[in-house]
């Protein structure tokens, strides 16, 4: 219910500038369109302002940039991307992407190139307020590897988190010194102190870990550069599968009804949407047991699944995906009454055991039929009368995938290749399939 104050003001901001004697001499539909009009400038008003209050809250750049300029000049951090972006000044920050104070996302220019630019900040409201208070939560980000650590300690070190983050697997050694090759900026075959704490501290980031272990996959961004934790990556032409995202404070006002008729609008010819959930499904394919294990999709959004100029779906983000490792590692243990508390991130859920009390370690949802779910809505509008009906059958056979994965996988690979070659049959040979 509205309160009686907020009543009163929007009451004399409407009607004040209307005496009655006015009221009286003016037609009733003029009187009419006045208040329309009285209404339009205050809702503006106040979009405006959220817009403003929003943007000042959630795109800090500059603090990234001066926190991290600050320790490169003091030979506390390195990178590949420190001299573009403090020295040379090649690297510049322009629009504001960041859906989260504390993940900072600009799209940027780099030797006029496009370039996406990511950085991590502490909560404000968590710091004291001072202002040296980024810069000491900056310097326990960057307390490891300590000074007198050697290059096989080092090695040790990062074998250690890669197991635990990726699990046990065969090849971590070469990831191991994929990551050394990556620290080592001025490729003189060593890893100074500057160039480990970076690395290290870049590790602790998902999403930065995921590309690394990842890097070789088509439909992944790749990882252009660094400093410190600030991250450059391949610039996605479109962020989101869909253009138009309504912000939170409006989303009550727009119907979403409303907000999904625009973007079916809005959206690329069916065959481009054909073209980019191929790319889609084979990313579901890339992830499901690759080198470095199984990884699991925890929040199947379209923010998530961005596409470029050609129309190849490319991860605009990865921080909601996690490896298998670390998702068992979550739900091991853990105390539940409810299936809902053994969710990890937004939809990995595990079952469980109520007799113990417990969550279970595996994961029922599979990758796919999150993907499905999503896939619904972005290709089923508008596809061709003579394959829609196939079409709707193969997603819902996709949507209602679900068991563990070690018991369905073979089962898991047919409904993807059913459904990749029902889309590539339908674009192939024609000017979508290039």
């Amino acid at each position: 219910i509205m309160p009686r104050a907020l009543r009163r003001l929007i009451h004399l901001v409407l009607f004040c500038p209307l005496s009655k004697g006015l009221q009286s001499r003016l037609p009733a539909i003029k009187v009419k369109y006045l208040l329309l009009a009285w209404l339009g400038i205050l809702i503006g008003s106040w979009v405006v302002y959220m817009q403003y209050a929003s943007y000042s809250e959630l795109c800090r750049g500059h603090v990234c940039h001066m926190v991290i300029c600050d320790h490169y000049r003091r030979g506390i951090v390195s990178g590949s991307s420190c001299k573009a972006l403090c020295d040379q000044r090649t690297l510049t920050l322009q629009h504001c992407r960041s859906t989260s104070s504390t993940h900072q996302v600009y799209g940027a220019l780099w030797k006029e190139r496009p370039v996406v630019v990511k950085c991590g900040l502490e909560d404000a409201v968590k710091l004291d307020g001072a202002p040296d208070s980024l810069l000491r939560q900056e310097m326990i980000l960057f307390d490891k590897p300590t000074r007198g650590t050697s290059m096989d300690e080092f090695k040790e070190m990062l074998h250690a988190f890669l197991k635990a983050n990726l699990g046990e697997q065969p090849s971590l050694a070469t990831l191991v010194d994929r990551v050394v090759t990556l620290a080592d900026v001025n490729q003189d075959g060593k890893v100074s102190l500057a160039e480990a704490k970076s690395v290290w501290a870049l590790l602790q980031i998902n999403e930065f870990l995921l590309m690394v272990a990842l890097q070789e996959k088509e439909h992944t961004p790749k990882l252009l550069g660094f400093c410190g934790d600030l991250y450059v990556t391949e610039h996605v032409g479109h962020s989101s599968l869909y253009r138009l995202e309504v912000p939170h404070y409006l989303q009550a006002l727009v119907p979403e009804a409303l907000s999904s008729s625009l973007n079916h609008w809005l959206a690329p010819a069916w065959p481009r949407r054909a073209r980019i959930t191929i790319g889609l499904l084979e990313f579901v394919e890339e992830v499901f047991h690759g080198s470095y294990g199984s990884f699991l999709i925890c929040d199947a959004s379209p923010r998530h699944v961005g596409y470029n100029a050609k129309y190849d779906c490319k991860m605009a983000d990865l921080r909601s995906v996690a490896s298998e490792a670390v998702v068992r590692g979550f739900m091991k243990g853990r105390r539940c009454e409810t299936n809902a508390d053994c969710t990890f991130g937004r939809d990995c859920t595990a079952t469980c055991d109520r007799l113990v009390k417990q969550c279970n370690t595996e994961v029922v949802q599979p990758n796919l039929a999150k993907v499905c779910v999503l896939l619904q809505d972005f290709l089923l509008f508008g596809a061709p009368s003579d394959l829609r009906g196939d079409l709707e059958k193969q997603l819902r056979t996709c949507v209602t995938l679900s068991g563990l994965a070690s018991q369905m996988e073979v089962h898991h690979s047919l409904v993807l290749n059913n459904l990749k070659t029902l889309l590539w049959k339908k674009i192939s040979n024609t000017q979508y399939s290039k």
